[in-house]
């Protein structure tokens, strides 16, 4: 496809949502916000001031569980009376298609809520006969449909017509395939039970991958809890926050030297030089459960004093999700963004940033 200069040359739109509030406040909302991203497919932490790792800290990220690769696996068999009573009605069960591109591929994402949310293109769409609406980025002619099935609504009985008509659709009429990632969370529950579910299929338990690394003479943003646009020659804006930890996590460096061919990106100002700061990344498919479990622990470590002014906790949804926060559709567009950063001050303020793609709606 041929796409002129212009457009590669220009910087992609995104819509970026600040709030600020406090951990502990009644009203913050920023548990729910995480409860409200399913799909999230890397986690990082930045501390300064920090070379060492919090035991705290280790152990949370231990305890991040197994999540499982399913291959193979026939969409009917996420619709099954047995499944929904196992898994949809007794705890939050996450499912993401694997390996699909949401602008060129089937999709399908298993909501914790029991919503079953199917991106398709037209053709399997008419071939389903199932109900749906036309995908938002489909333009004036539809060329991609979005079907929700609730798996928990009353009428969703194993003898109801409508059950019976899914069942077949999926089944019989267009049966869809997919590798799935799998996880389900309940507690009191063994997590295995999923492997022995689906024990007939080709099916993979694997464990987030975590890396720690410190980061030696960063130049880091003044930031004020108070001022989230920031303050001249004061303290630097939430945006302008954001722009340099994607920065920091890119690896790119912030000199804007003369010879620099990659970045002409310098740290906002004001700006203060930290001598060590701790990064740790987790890759895998990372359950909201386990993020809130992890910024309690952010919350404790502020209860002794600590050098670290903040700490920021960036989550990364997938780019190819059907859904960004919610059941709202996510679409690639550009560059796929669907993605969250919560900096916890040392007060327990916290700013809340949440970045989505131009036509996505507002988180």
């Amino acid at each position: 496809m041929f796409v002129p200069l212009r457009w590669l040359r220009e910087t992609p739109r995104h819509l970026l949502v600040c709030e600020r509030s406090h951990v502990r406040h009644e009203r913050s909302r920023h548990a729910s916000h995480v409860r409200d991203h399913a799909f999230n497919c890397r986690v990082s932490f930045l501390i300064p001031d920090c070379g060492i790792v919090p035991e705290a800290f280790k152990s949370a990220v231990a305890g991040l569980g197994e999540y499982y690769l399913v291959k193979n696996l026939s969409l009917h068999e996420l619709v099954t009376e047995e499944f929904i009573n196992t898994f949809v009605k007794k705890g939050s069960c996450y499912a993401l298609t694997y390996n699909t591109r949401i602008d060129q591929d089937n999709t399908a994402a298993l909501l914790p809520t029991g919503k079953l949310i199917l991106s398709v293109d037209k053709d399997t769409y008419e071939e389903l006969g199932l109900q749906g609406h036309p995908s938002r980025y489909s333009g004036k002619k539809p060329m991609r449909y979005i079907i929700t099935l609730d798996l928990s609504e009353s009428t969703f009985g194993p003898d109801s017509k409508k059950h019976k008509r899914i069942i077949w659709a999926l089944k019989e009429k267009k049966p869809l395939e997919f590798d799935f990632l799998l996880a389900w969370h309940h507690t009191g529950s063994e997590e295995s039970i999923l492997m022995s579910y689906f024990s007939k299929n080709q099916i993979q338990a694997l464990q987030p991958k975590v890396t720690f690394s410190t980061l030696r003479n960063v130049q880091c943003p003044v930031l004020d809890n108070n001022k989230l646009k920031g303050e001249p020659e004061a303290a630097c804006s939430a945006q302008e926050f954001f722009e340099w930890l994607g920065a920091i996590l890119s690896c790119v460096g912030l000199e804007n030297t003369p010879s620099s061919f990659l970045s002409t990106y310098s740290c906002p100002q004001p700006s203060t030089f930290v001598e060590q700061v701790l990064l740790c990344t987790i890759t895998g498919f990372i359950l909201p459960e386990k993020i809130i479990c992890l910024l309690e622990q952010i919350c404790c470590y502020f209860e002794e004093p600590k050098l670290a002014h903040w700490i920021s906790l960036v989550v990364h949804g997938f780019a190819d999700s059907p859904v960004s926060w919610r059941e709202c559709e996510h679409g690639f567009l550009k560059g796929g963004e669907n993605l969250y950063n919560l900096v916890i001050f040392r007060s327990l303020d916290y700013w809340l940033q949440m970045a989505v793609g131009a036509h996505d709606d507002c988180p």
